[in-house]
């Protein structure tokens, strides 16, 4: 699958790495200044050039210009490109980073689905036309970017009781973690609702669960 990645932060590096762990093609990578376009998807070889580039030398994307498979296209975004056909879309950039416009262009480019990594990277307006298409996918970050609060938690637990997990242990942690979200999602949406709807749905109960747990409601 081809998959659009924006941002070169944390989130994009590592939603990058597993992307393509996984077998996907990640043909896009961004900052504020451009983006990096893969056409035949990043290498590891490119991978491990734009890690030293953000990770050890602090430089901006343009700078891999040449020395990657992929090219530089300065002032724009991966929801800009008119050409770029893509079949998911991971935004982990900056919040309303996919505007309406964005948001066309991506179902007019053959994209089935979108998860949030950002914090709100739609606007209501691209919300709107991702929900025109019932069969679109569309995973809000709540959901889709609760790995990185999940483990945060891990790791207290740990300071907690001063002890140690091996990367392993805490990676098997997370996939269960996220498969357990996957799973009140689908329950919550019932037969007739969305992933989206189903995510929002369990996220509400949650909260009113803990808050009459808490005694606040009744």
């Amino acid at each position: 699958a081809r998959c659009a990645v924006s941002g070169s932060g944390n989130v994009a590096q590592y939603s990058t790495k597993m992307l393509m762990e996984l077998g996907g093609k990640v043909v896009t990578i961004s900052d504020s200044d451009g983006v990096l376009v893969f056409d035949d998807g990043m290498t590891s070889d490119d991978f491990d050039k734009f890690i030293e580039a953000k990770q050890v030398k602090r430089t901006r994307l343009s700078s891999l210009d040449g020395s990657v498979s992929g090219k530089y296209v300065p002032d724009q975004s991966p929801w800009t490109l008119t050409e770029m056909q893509v079949d998911f879309a991971f935004p982990c950039a900056t919040q309303n980073e996919i505007d309406k416009n964005g948001a066309s262009l991506l179902m007019k480019n053959g994209c089935m689905g979108v998860f949030e990594g950002a914090n709100l990277p739609v606007t209501a307006d691209g919300q709107d036309v991702f929900r025109s298409d019932r069969t679109f996918v569309y995973i809000p970050g709540k959901a889709a970017n609760a790995g990185g609060v999940g483990v945060s938690g891990l790791e207290m637990s740990q300071n907690a009781s001063r002890t140690y997990w091996k990367k392993e242990k805490v990676d098997e942690m997370l996939k269960e973690m996220m498969a357990e979200i996957y799973e009140q999602m689908t329950d919550a949406a019932g037969e007739d609702g969305t992933l989206e709807q189903g995510c929002n749905r369990a996220g509400f109960l949650k909260v009113a669960n803990a808050l009459k747990e808490l005694g606040w409601v009744y």
